[in-house]
């Protein structure tokens, strides 16, 4: 059977994420909730869940036009749709009766061999399906999604032996494939993995600071990034989550839990948590939880033995510092209060999870996975116990008197995980070795890593750290191209190392013959390399700037111009360099949580690696424009002056950073094999594009669009530097001077405005200080709005009718003079560049 329809029982944020998700792969939904009787429109509920997603952020429909996939219903009037429907997923009120009755009308008005999922996040399936029908038992699993589904990737499957074989394989494949989720089978055990874990963890960590007297920062500091955990850390994340559930969650765990369960014996309320969910502080969705804001907006905390509030205050503890150099092991290292917190969670949640990773999964590999995926860990329980390493924790447990798990000690000398023959292998219960198989249709590039050397790498730099590119034989003559450096930062040695593999495939010896550019970071690639930047200009070698752009801009048109596919596969953040080489790639087969976006102007630049050019030609030949010059411009004008971020490989496609015939990959795991399959599918009738010239509107087309800016700028929306950029991205995408009615102009000319344009605000020292502080505080620098009472004056003519048509364009000469426009002597530039590039001679346009 393939799953086509679905419907989902219970429109709350559960119900309801799960709903768009399953409309965001392309699956029709029916979304089913009780009768508000509040309401004259009797599916109220569901409907306004529904509009809520437009609002909802994070958003959790990857496009807006998803919405309409979905219908709304309710379970009185509406029930026979399941009829249609080939998976019916239970999301209701985690009740054990409440579920029973919806089961009741689910299996009375199903088809035939329709499955049933619940969402359960702790009710055992042997629990849920008691009393049901056989058929019932057959049909049914668990289907358990975390919050928000959209975003977090894990899917815990539960299944029974009443299900058959190809049941579960289709269900797997399903919320695989098309649903993007990494499916974990979980046994059917209380909280099953990731809550039973997790929510141990989140117990322990909160006794633990209460009794050791941590203030919440301090805990935060510690069990967040020092330990691999997100950011939020513990108290942050109990805000995220919600006070309110985690009663709930307990309450289930503990009517299911046997007595002498390690969670039954650490489970503890404190009256100053109580009190807070009493109060109405259940966290970020109520009036804020243990971090929260006063009508100032200032961000307080909550004191853990009073419960009063204070300003929140930034810490930093030494046993947090010495982890970002010396990693998990130099964090417990530190014998401080920070470092002995840190050991005293770890030591207790890693026992716990090596004493029932058996009982509540088939493998260690699916516990690590689970907290993972489901958690946001950087690593999993056991992958933790290897990296500080199996004798040291045991010896230390033993040392202070803790009773060591059979399997812990069990791996005593050894490790959990290890490289075998190049393939990763995972402890058994037995102690034993066995390979951990990937599903059909994946391929990691970390496995590619482990079983082989790269062709050729970058290295790393004193000073610097990891630079540049390696390049991967990934097999059938495939090289994959991986970023290495700091946030896959792009600089000389990565153009040199694009150069190189196109050198290696166009050898002729029919060794290679496609490229695939991938990594597996979080982030595709958010750049170009600021820091080399900002130290060539404040050192005044803007040589090196101009040979930056130069070789940018020579690399990715080789990259375009090949005579073998170059196919991108990116995920996460691509931003500015990395948005541009997604432009230049034959074919972008895209995560979907993919973010493309050309951000320069953040930085007081602009794309000159032909970001601007690549979106222009994409503009001028799009069908879904008006004709003329002027709208394909204006477009792409304010795609690049607002910095536009496209917030899925969807809406990439409107924003033009990714073709409507790129492909998008839900499951992250499977996006290198789809890649890699797309190259090889080109290879036989690949023929690079042929350039595309342009007609362009010139001087009066940036004016038209200067007008504009100039009127943010009057209304106080945009500051005067902002102007400055705009109006160098204007002369970029409207052709210069030399543009206008008649005139072609080649996108060999445009990447030479592109370059002009660029030097001259990097000699701008408004750029320099927007460098500056993006990379100091990570935060965009906003200048101040125009000085003066002539600003506020025209800040008041702005407001009045007719404004643009009877005051605006009087005054642009005006507006030249009072936000300080200083223009640029191309001699001065000339001077600058002691130095050529000598790159590959590629054909004139």
């Amino acid at each position: 059977m393939t799953i086509k329809k679905a419907a989902v029982i219970g429109a709350g944020v559960m119900g309801a994420g799960i709903a768009a998700q399953l409309a965001n792969a392309g699956i029709e939904v029916e979304l089913l909730d009780r009768v508000d009787p509040k309401s004259a429109n009797r599916t109220a509920i569901a409907q306004g869940a529904i509009e809520r997603m437009a609002k909802t952020n994070p958003a959790p429909l990857m496009h807006k036009r998803n919405a309409k996939k979905i219908r709304p219903g309710n379970t009185e009037d509406d029930i026979g749709r399941l009829a249609e429907c080939d998976i019916i997923i239970e999301a209701v009120f985690e009740d054990p009766k409440v579920k029973y009755d919806i089961f009741q009308k689910i299996d009375a008005n199903r088809k035939p061999g329709s499955i049933i999922a619940s969402n359960t996040s702790t009710i055992p399936l042997h629990d849920l399906v008691n009393g049901q029908t056989d058929q019932f038992k057959k049909d049914f699993v668990i289907t358990h999604f975390f919050n928000p589904p959209r975003y977090m990737p894990l899917l815990e499957l539960i299944t029974s032996k009443d299900n058959s074989p190809e049941m579960i394989a289709e269900v797997t494949r399903f919320m695989d494939e098309k649903m993007g989720k990494g499916v974990v089978h979980c046994n059917d055990t209380p909280g099953f993995i990731a809550n039973r874990i997790g929510t141990f963890w989140i117990q322990a960590s909160i006794n633990e600071a209460i009794s050791r007297k941590l203030t919440i920062e301090e805990a935060d500091s510690i069990v967040g990034q020092p330990m691999g955990i997100p950011k939020t850390g513990i108290f942050g994340l109990v805000d995220l989550v919600g006070l309110d559930l985690m009663p709930h969650i307990s309450k289930s765990l503990t009517a299911k839990l046997p007595a002498d369960d390690g969670y039954i014996k650490i489970n503890k309320s404190y009256p100053v948590i109580e009190k807070m969910i009493a109060d109405g502080y259940t966290g970020r969705k109520g009036k804020g939880g243990f971090y929260r804001l006063n009508d100032k907006r200032e961000k307080l905390a909550v004191d853990l033995d009073t419960g009063a509030e204070r300003p929140s205050q930034k810490v930093k503890m030494q046993a947090g510092l010495n982890a970002k150099k010396g990693g998990l092991k130099a964090l417990v290292e530190t014998h401080d209060k920070g470092g002995d917190y840190a050991w005293s969670v770890l030591k207790q949640t890693l026992a716990y999870t090596a004493e029932h990773a058996h009982t509540i999964a088939a493998d260690i590999n699916s516990v690590d996975t689970a907290m993972k995926l489901g958690y946001n860990w950087k690593y999993g329980p056991f992958e933790m116990l290897d990296k500080l390493g199996t004798d040291y924790v045991i010896k230390r447990m033993e040392a202070e008197g803790d009773k060591v798990p059979a399997f812990l000690k069990q791996a005593q000398g050894k490790t959990f995980y290890k490289t075998v023959n190049g393939k990763l292998n995972q402890m058994n219960a037995d102690g034993s070795y066995a390979e951990i198989v990937r599903p059909e249709g994946v391929l990691l590039l970390s496995d590619i890593k482990r079983a082989s050397k790269p062709i050729a790498a970058s290295g790393s730099i004193p000073g610097l750290g990891k630079v540049g590119a390696a390049l991967w034989d990934i097999g059938d003559g495939v090289i994959c191209l991986e970023f290495t450096s700091k946030m896959n930062s792009l600089d000389f040695f990565t153009m040199k190392m694009i150069n190189k593999a196109c050198d290696l495939i166009e050898k002729g010896d029919g060794k290679y013959k496609a490229l695939v550019i991938h990594n597996e970071a979080d982030d595709f690639s958010l750049g170009a390399n600021l820091k080399l930047a900002e130290l060539a200009i404040k050192t005044k070698q803007f040589w090196v700037v101009d040979k930056m752009v130069k070789s940018g801009q020579e690399t990715y048109k080789r990259l375009k111009y090949a005579n073998f596919p170059v196919v991108s596969a990116p995920a996460g953040k691509a931003l500015g360099g990395g948005c541009e080489i997604l432009l230049h790639s034959h074919h972008v087969q895209a995560y979907a949580e993919t973010y493309p976006g050309l951000v320069e102007v953040g930085v007081g630049l602009l794309p000159a690696w032909g970001g601007s050019t690549e979106l222009m030609s994409r503009a001028t030949q799009s069908k879904k424009l008006p004709k003329g010059p002027m709208p394909p411009v204006a477009t792409i004008f304010e795609t690049i002056s607002t910095a536009k971020v496209g917030l899925s490989a969807f809406e990439a496609k409107d924003l033009m950073y990714l073709r409507e015939t790129d492909g998008v990959t839900m499951n992250k795991a499977r996006l290198l094999a789809d890649a890699k399959k797309k190259a090889l599918e080109m290879v036989p009738t690949h023929k690079p594009e042929l350039p595309h010239n342009m007609t362009l509107p010139g001087p009066s087309g940036a004016a038209a669009l200067n007008m504009a800016v100039d009127g943010f700028f009057a209304k106080g929306a945009a500051t005067s530097y902002d102007v400055v950029v705009s109006d160098k991205v204007a002369n970029v995408l409207t052709g210069g001077e030399k543009a206008g009615p008649g005139v072609v102009v080649t996108q060999d000319y445009l990447r030479e405005l592109e370059h002009k344009n660029f030097m001259a605000l990097v000699h701008d020292p408004r750029t320099v200080a927007r460098i500056s502080s993006i990379l100091n505080t990570g935060k965009p620098l906003r200048e101040g709005p125009m000085p003066g009472v002539r600003a506020q004056q025209l800040r008041e003519e702005a407001d009045k009718p007719g404004f643009f048509a009877r005051v605006l364009a009087p005054l642009k000469n005006a507006f030249n003079k009072v936000t300080h426009r200083k223009p640029v002597n191309d001699n001065v530039l000339e001077r600058d560049t002691k130095a050529k590039v000598n790159w590959p001679n590629l054909p004139k346009q």
